[in-house]
Formats: structure tokens, sequence, C-alpha cells
């Protein structure tokens, strides 16, 4: 039974000293492509709805319909990364990450396999709102790995470069999509199907690359093999902790990651009201097939890769550990990118690439930054649940309003009002990050 256990793995006794090297190396590196591949995994199901999307308005629904049908995601996503974030914060993260992904797939090929899930707009809020739930499991176990087996002076890094995984798995959505029509006689439907194929066969890779934390691998804990502690670190934090003492004593009463969390809120409508509507109004306004279309979503995703790379190494070398000012600078310029992407001259279709594909650079940077921001503001056993609160706000406010909100302003308004609120957006993040700008890492 105790391979069902989502307990934290026990603790064992410590390897001889002429192992701990060599096996904590390995075994740091193992963990860390375990999580990479596992959250990508992830990704090539999170958004296949947004492809689906123009094939569901060529059956009579509108945007509006189709954003509150989408919002159901955001709301179940961010409710679920703060519940099950703490949770994982109990649980063991190698079971938690792979069970998760496991559970996305079956939603997915719920929808891909039986058409009555598309019947009506409750029918596919109802559905998106479990796939939602489930893909809530995925970041907190993640996370908790990345404070268990790497000390603070290297997750500026190391966190970013993790982090790419939004982008390598929300990149091969594009691809994907174009060859399951291929395969699929151009059953559109193959958008949810043949990802979740693929996604099973990562969540058994991710199994057998994770573990949970050093200590149940018969190591010592990070900081201990490292001989870097944080300032207020103590023996206390290796214990596992209730619901009530994560929430009460290192959650609710933090002032600063309260500010993340707002700010969250507005790169999350950003984020998602740039991407989730990219299929639609690439092709609406700008003339693109679904298959440009498709192929301007992956190239979105992937110049996120070098943008959140940099954008971690620059807070960690030049402003040396702060994270709000290279926050606040990828924002303003994609706010610039922004500006582009809207007001270019029409026909030029080079332009139109470039400016989606220079937002895409620059803020999967702030995202990165809030999850680190959040990981370093609290113990490391609380870690999901500071996470989970700021991707509560995330997607409570700022994804489900990229869906609700964007999707009615659209009908009414037009894509000029879309792009103002989106601008406006980026300038309240700034403020709030703002005034976080002293806080270094712990």
């Amino acid at each position: 039974m105790t391979f069902f256990s989502l307990k934290p793995a026990a603790p064992k006794p410590l390897l001889p000293d002429d192992q701990i090297d060599s096996s904590y190396r390995w075994l740091r590196e193992q963990v860390f492509l375990g999580t990479f591949i596992g959250y990508a995994g992830y990704y090539l199901l999170r958004k296949n709805f947004s492809l689906a999307m123009p094939y569901l308005i060529e059956q009579g629904y509108s945007k509006t319909q189709l954003g509150i049908a989408f919002s159901a995601v955001a709301l179940s996503y961010g409710i679920s990364k703060f519940l099950m974030g703490n949770i994982s914060d109990r649980s063991n993260a190698r079971k938690f990450l792979t069970l998760g992904l496991l559970l996305t797939a079956g939603v997915s090929f719920l929808f891909g396999c039986f058409s009555f899930t598309t019947s009506s707009v409750t029918m596919m809020y109802v559905i998106l709102f479990i796939g939602g739930w489930f893909q809530g499991m995925g970041w907190a176990p993640c996370g908790r790995s990345m404070v268990h087996w790497f000390t603070a002076r290297e997750r500026g890094l190391r966190v970013a470069i993790w982090n790419v995984a939004h982008n390598v798995g929300g990149g091969l959505i594009g691809p994907l999509a174009v060859l399951g029509l291929f395969l699929f006689s151009n059953d559109w439907r193959s958008v949810f199907y043949f990802p979740a194929i693929v996604a099973c066969g990562i969540a058994v890779i991710t199994f057998f690359l994770m573990r949970d934390t050093p200590q149940s691998c018969g190591l010592p804990p990070i900081e201990k093999y490292k001989n870097e502690y944080p300032e207020n670190y103590n023996e206390s934090f290796e214990k596992e902790m209730t619901s009530r003492e994560i929430f009460f004593l290192y959650v609710f009463n933090n002032k600063l990651l309260w500010f993340v969390a707002f700010a969250n809120a507005f790169i999350y409508l950003v984020r998602y009201g740039i991407i989730d509507w990219a299929p639609t109004y690439l092709t609406e306004v700008k003339g693109y097939s679904i298959n440009k279309a498709s192929w301007a979503y992956f190239a979105y995703e992937y110049a996120g890769i070098p943008g959140t790379i940099l954008c971690g190494w620059m807070s960690d070398r030049f402003f040396k550990g702060h994270r709000a000012p290279a926050t606040i600078l990828f924002l303003i310029f994609v706010a610039i990118a922004i500006a582009v992407y809207w007001l270019h001259p029409p026909g030029n279709i080079w332009l139109v690439n470039i400016s989606l594909i220079s937002i895409g650079f620059l803020i999967y940077g702030p995202v990165m930054m809030t999850g680190l921001h959040a990981l370093e503001l609290v113990p490391k056993k609380a870690a999901g649940t500071a996470a989970g609160l700021t991707g509560l706000f995330g997607y409570l406010f700022g994804a489900m309003s990229a869906n609700i909100v964007i999707g009615w302003i659209v009908d009414n308004f037009g894509w000029n009002g879309n792009f103002i609120l989106l601008l406006a957006s980026c300038f309240t993040a700034m403020f709030f990050f703002a005034l976080t700008w002293k806080k270094q890492i712990v």
C-alpha cells in the first residue's frame, strides 16, 4: 500500500561519507530533469482548447461563450494550485507530480474521444473545470523539489531554466496539433487526444526520474551539504508542517507575499490575454490560417526560453538577488512589444511575428519571478502553499479575466479595448512589484 500513499517519503539512514557527494550531484540533476520533463508534460495539455476555439466558433459558439467556458480552467487551476499546493507540501513530490499528469491526460482524452463534451457551454465548463483542477497538481511538487535540492544562491538561474518547461510544453502544442491533424485525417479533436497520448508516456518517464527529498535518498539537507544556510534557517525547517502552521505562520501574514500575488494577477492577465486569443486574433484580424497561427503560438512559447533564463540570470548577477528590478525592466519592454503588436501598419506579417515573439521572450521572465519570489519568502516546507497563493491570484483574477473579460470586451468594443486593458495591466504589475523592491532572497 505504500506505493499508493502520497505521504512524504520517509528519511533513510545517511549514506557513507564517500558516497554522499557523487550521489548528491547525480540525483540533483536527475530530479531536476524529472521536474522539467514532468511539468512540460502538463503544458502539452494546458491550452489545447485555445487551438480548438476556431473550430468551435465555426459550429456557432460566440467568443463570449467560449471565453466563459475557458474561464473554468483559470478558476479551478487557481483554487487547485493553492489548495493542492498545501497538500503537496505534505506529500511525496514524485508521486504527486506523476498522478496529476495522468489525471490531466485522462480529461484530455475525454474531450478528444466524445462529442458530447462540446455539446454545450455548460458541459465544456464542467469538464474544463475538472481538467484545470488536475493541472493544479503540477507546479507545487516541482517547487518543493527546487527548494529541497538547490540552495537559495542557485535558484535564480536554476528556477529560470526549469521554468522554460512552460515554453517547451506549451510551444509543442502547436506542432503536435499540426501533426495530429495530419495523422488523424484532419480530425480537429486530435488536438486533445494526441497530446494526451504523449503526456502519458512523459508521466512514466517522470516517475522513474523523480525523487522526493534528499533525506529520503540517504542524503543530508541541501543547506548542510552545500554549507549555505539562509539567515533565518533552523532545524525546524526540515520538519513537516501542519496545514495550520503553513497557512497562519508563514503565508497569510506575509505582506510581501501578498504584493507578489497582486502583481501576478496582472502579469497573468497579460500572459494569457495574448496567448489564449492569439489563434483567434491572428486568424480573424491578421489573415493567418490555423496552421500558421499554430506555428506563431509555437514561436511565442519558445521565445520565452532565452528570455526567462536571461531574466533569472540578471536578477542574480546584476541585481544581487533583488527580483523586482529585473521584473519591472522586462515588463516595460512587454508593454512596448504589445503596442507594436496592436498598432503596427497593416499587411506587415513580419512585424506581427516579431512583436508576438518579443512578447513571448519578455513575459515569461516576470511569470517565473513571481513563483521564485514566493518560494523565497517562506520556509521550504511551506513553498508549495506560498507559490499556490500567487498562482491563485494569477489564475483566479488574471487568467480568468483573460478568458471572460477579454472575450466580452472584444465582442463589444473590438480588439482595441483588449489591448488597452493589457497595457494597463503591465503598469499595474510594475507598481506592485515596486513595493517589493528591496527584498532579497532569504
